[in-house]
């Protein structure tokens, strides 16, 4: 049985905690979690008193579907089309609710799955799903392996030079503490002065941390010691036996976990863009023309309300937008 897998059945208070912060950038800090409306498959049943909320994670997701819309589909570009699927990359590795294993520990599942199957649908190609590492997905939409990936990927001025995006959802993290933890609060980089911090290797968040410390060690203020752990589950472990003082990671997962432990806390947020609006996009191969149809998709499934059905579905309406961008501002450039 996978991690996430252990942590399903003991879902509490969903909703009223997504209220408090699954927004975009400037929203108070609060939690947050993954949920979903199909009550057939095998759910978790939520605690009396918690609206009712209960969460599919099994293989049967019953997923939300559209419609193949011809105009859209004819750009597909014919060396993708001629293939007769689209190949998209996920992290399986990943936590509630955006792309994760189900109960199977097999199927991919989460709101990153359910949004490639709404794109492919309307280029009127079937999905074929690859789950691999963080790293990898990168390099095979650069050898052109995978056509698109879908994996809470924010868009930045470096990565635009390689690869082509098109936004669906605003980017935002959160600081994770133990529930004993005698932090309040992180809101600015003093606040990390000196103490053990985790974050993912080659993240966004990452960048913004490592900016962080800089900016403590040029005014005089301790350095943080930052750890690296390649799994989620490690770094809750981490938290809960002191290792690791805060850890900074997409918002999401963060306060699935939150709401479902019970045994950390959310104490600040922040944009994954930092200093401009962080952007969650779908990645293409730069180029290839493949970018303006799955563009033109998107827009299609928030008019037609798909794209608000699926994230309600997972908890995540509070981070939607209103329309789709291609390559819009990312996270600004790093010195060398």
């Amino acid at each position: 049985m996978s991690f996430i897998s252990r942590l399903t059945p003991v879902v509490a208070a969903l909703p009223l905690l997504l209220a408090a912060a699954c927004g975009g950038a400037g929203t108070p800090a609060g939690t947050s979690a993954g949920t979903t409306n199909r009550a057939e498959a095998a759910p978790a049943a939520a605690p009396p008193g918690t609206g009712g909320t209960k969460i599919n994670t099994s293989p049967e997701q019953n997923r939300v579907r559209a419609d193949k819309v011809e105009a859209i589909a004819a750009k597909v570009p014919e060396a993708i089309r001629s293939k007769g699927a689209l190949t998209a990359g996920f992290n399986g590795e990943g936590a509630p609710p955006l792309v994760f294993l189900a109960d199977d520990d097999t199927t991919l599942v989460g709101v990153e799955t359910d949004l490639a199957h709404l794109i492919a649908d309307v280029l009127g190609l079937p999905l074929k799903e690859e789950n691999t590492s963080w790293e990898n997905l990168f390099l095979a939409v650069r050898s052109g392996k995978y056509d698109l990936v879908l994996n809470n990927v924010t868009v930045t001025e470096e990565r635009k030079d390689v690869y082509d995006f098109a936004t669906y959802r605003v980017d935002q993290l959160a600081w994770q503490v133990s529930r004993e933890s005698p932090i309040t609060k992180i809101e600015k980089a003093a606040d990390i002065a000196g103490l053990n911090v985790s974050v993912g290797s080659g993240t966004n968040q990452e960048k913004i941390l490592l900016e962080w410390d800089a900016q403590n060690q040029k005014a005089g203020l301790k350095a943080a010691n930052i750890q690296y752990y390649q799994k989620y589950g490690d770094v809750l472990l981490a938290l809960k036996s002191g290792r690791v003082q805060a850890y900074l990671g997409p918002n999401p997962p963060i306060a699935y976990q939150v709401a479902v432990g019970g045994d950390s806390r959310i104490v600040g947020t922040l944009s994954g863009g930092g200093s401009v609006e962080g952007l969650i996009a779908v990645m293409t191969l730069k180029g290839n023309g493949l970018v303006q149809p799955v563009n033109e998709a998107i827009g299609t499934l928030i008019e037609n309300g798909k794209y608000a059905e699926v994230l309600k579905r997972w908890g995540l309406d509070n981070e939607a937008l209103p329309t789709s961008r291609i390559n819009p501002p990312g996270l600004p450039r790093q010195p060398k």
